[in-house]
């Protein structure tokens, strides 16, 4: 009855009814309906959103779906909008640059928080950072440069009928991970260069591409790196979140064949791929593409060390991953 009641209180009964339901709460710390209510009746909107919120987060689906937590997130969906309205109204006249206007846009709960994950290897102290400007690169204005050069090597490459493999191929010698992709020719490669050895033909066949690459800082692992290739997206194809290995490198792309629909997101932010255009990035925060065109979409994809790493910290990597790749073990 007391639940019950207690929507229908205001004005100077609200405290009153605000106490009652504490008391509720201290022993039912997660009752729904009393935290539902105990928003309703919260002294302002942050208060009352961590109400609506813990009520949210402890809710099954189909509990979501009743009425009264369709209302909570109606009003805490109102209240997160007037939170953000006035911290935008105080920083209005604000000039800090990219950074400050992405911390605005998390703590209003507008973009999503995401964070380095490499599936294999975590260097520390790296910066977080999603996309990365060519302008900070002296190599990419001549890579860019190249765009016509390598566009040319790469039509010729396909004319050739040199086959591309799937991006992402089964190892007997390791766990299938699932990967929605795996040994599916709808993402595939032509490889240039593939765990640090040029590919026996389509290397030979596009020197003005190795010439561009070769002006990059290029990681030279024994084994592993470097890594070059010609990556093929087919029409309404979507490469699924994914993280990488290692956060001591980043991704380039530089797209050369590409139909309207085609989309890069790392992190929280979703871009356009355009042609010529470079786009350098952290693969291992989340990312996914899409191709939504009719059409097939091909990027040049290679690997650069990370301008933070010292020449000393690439020297020890370098060590450090031909150990890891040496490495073989006993039974």
């Amino acid at each position: 009855m007391l639940l019950a009641q207690a929507r229908a209180v205001t004005g100077a009964e609200r405290a009153a009814v605000a106490g009652a339901l504490d008391r509720v709460l201290a022993a039912e710390p997660f009752n729904l309906h009393a935290l539902v209510m105990r928003g309703d009746h919260a002294e302002d909107d942050r208060a009352a959103c961590s109400f609506y919120g813990l009520a949210l987060s402890r809710a099954s689906e189909a509990e979501r779906r009743q009425p009264m937590l369709v209302e909570a997130q109606a009003r805490l969906a109102a209240a997160s909008a007037r939170f953000s309205d006035h911290l935008r109204a105080q920083v209005a006249n604000a000039d800090a640059g990219p950074r400050f206007a992405e911390a605005v846009a998390l703590v209003t709960g507008e973009r999503q928080l995401y964070l380095q994950q490499p599936t294999s290897f975590f260097f520390p102290g790296l910066p977080h950072r999603q996309f990365f400007d060519a302008g900070e690169f002296d190599w990419a204005p001549a890579l860019t440069a190249a765009a016509p050069a390598i566009r040319a090597e790469l039509d010729a490459l396909i004319a050739s009928g040199s086959g591309a493999q799937p991006y992402v191929q089964s190892d007997a010698r390791r766990a299938n991970r699932g990967h929605a992709l795996l040994d599916d020719a709808r993402w595939s490669a032509f490889h240039l260069i593939e765990n640090g050895a040029p590919h026996p033909l389509n290397a030979a066949r596009c020197p003005a591409t190795l010439a561009a690459l070769a002006q990059a800082p290029l990681p030279q692992i024994a084994g592993r790196s470097p890594m070059a290739l010609f990556s093929v997206l087919q029409p309404h194809t979507h490469i699924p979140p994914h993280n990488g290995m290692l956060n001591t490198r980043l991704i380039v792309h530089l797209p050369l064949i590409v139909p309207d629909g085609c989309r890069l997101r790392v992190g929280n932010e979703e871009r356009a791929v355009r042609a010529g255009e470079l786009m350098i990035f952290d693969d291992s925060i989340e990312h996914e593409a899409w191709n939504d065109s009719d059409d097939g979409r091909v990027v040049l994809l290679f690997e650069v060390w990370r301008p933070e790493l010292s020449a000393a910290e690439r020297d020890a990597l370098t060590t450090l991953f031909g150990a890891i790749g040496i490495y073989q073990g006993g039974q």
